[in-house]
């Protein structure tokens, strides 16, 4: 059976630098890189054989991504999006969760001091921010949190009506897309006003008691959220009781 010709890869100046930096740059990953040389090798009019026998690569996937560049280029070399399972929370129903886990439940007509996981669920259903959900997948996503705003009690809980456009917004930027668009490998974003490195202010009020929610003001200095590690890094620097940090609370009730 005849074995079809390898394809002829022809190099633009800007194609072949990229590729250069992809193959032998210290932090591109490894898959990349071996495509990359895939595809330097080929536009040097070697055969796909002696670049299997040179990059240690299979014959077949020599053969695979030196047709992936042939017909889409760089874009080629991706890896393409796989078929699976899809999320059934979206990273901004999530973060709804998190944000109605923060406000009192006497605010939804619950006659309690403290809201707890079946309850959140209840609500959750009730504002159509989700069709269905569980009381353990409230309890876990709250668990994970690395901040856990919800167990800090403020004078003065501000709410922003424009909390799902602004979440939404950042939340498209943290899964890399802008617009309902996935930025390209060299588009980047970047936070500049953390400012992570500031001296943090004095505490506006005393240290809460162990296992006690801590206490403070609205008028608490934003530099004190410089104490507070950001997972992810967040745009903007919400403002937190540094009471908190000296005694960790007891987890909410579930």
């Amino acid at each position: 059976m005849p074995v079809a010709a390898a394809r002829p890869i022809v190099l633009r100046a800007a194609e072949r630098a990229r590729l250069k930096l992809m193959a032998y740059g210290h932090k591109t990953e490894y898959r990349l890189r071996m495509r990359a040389q895939v595809v330097l090798h080929a536009a040097r009019g070697r055969s796909n054989a002696r670049i299997a026998r040179e990059t240690g690569l299979h014959l077949d996937t020599v053969r695979t991504w030196r047709g992936r560049f042939a017909r889409h280029g760089l874009a080629g070399l991706s890896d393409r999006r796989r078929s699976g399972r899809p999320l059934r929370f979206t990273a901004l129903q999530t973060a709804q969760v998190k944000a109605l886990a923060c406000q009192l439940p006497a605010e939804s007509g619950t006659p309690l001091a403290h809201g707890t996981c079946p309850e959140l669920a209840r609500e959750v259903v009730a504002r159509a921010i989700a069709d269905s959900i569980s009381a353990s997948t409230v309890r876990r996503w709250l668990a994970d949190d690395a901040i856990k705003p919800w167990q800090h009690r403020s004078w003065i809980f501000i709410t922003d009506p424009d909390f799902r456009v602004k979440a939404e917004r950042v939340l498209g930027l943290y899964a890399r897309t802008w617009q309902g668009v996935q930025l390209g490998e060299d588009e980047y974003v970047i936070s500049a006003d953390e400012k992570t490195s500031s001296t943090p202010a004095a505490a506006a009020t005393p240290p809460s008691p162990p296992a006690r929610p801590a206490r403070c003001a609205s008028t608490t200095p934003t530099d004190a959220a410089a104490l507070w590690p950001t997972s992810p890094p967040t745009t903007s620097t919400p403002r937190k009781c540094p009471a908190a940090l000296s005694h960790a609370p007891a987890s909410p009730r579930s």
